[in-house]
């Protein structure tokens, strides 16, 4: 399992949805912080999945 400042990146952050499932929705805080402190943070985060929110339960 990964880990992240937000803490650790579950299976369900890494897998892209399939057609006819609800888009993830990003983590907003983490976004404007890679954006502001170091812009390309953004880039491995989506790439990693670790923007986007975990899964509500």
């Amino acid at each position: 399992m990964r880990y992240h400042i937000g803490g650790p990146v579950t299976e369900y952050q890494r897998t892209k949805p399939g057609p006819g499932e609800p888009q993830r929705k990003v983590r907003a805080g983490a976004l404007i912080a890679d954006i502001i402190l170091f812009w390309p943070g953004a880039i491995v985060d989506f790439a990693t999945g670790a923007i986007y929110k975990p899964e509500g339960k």
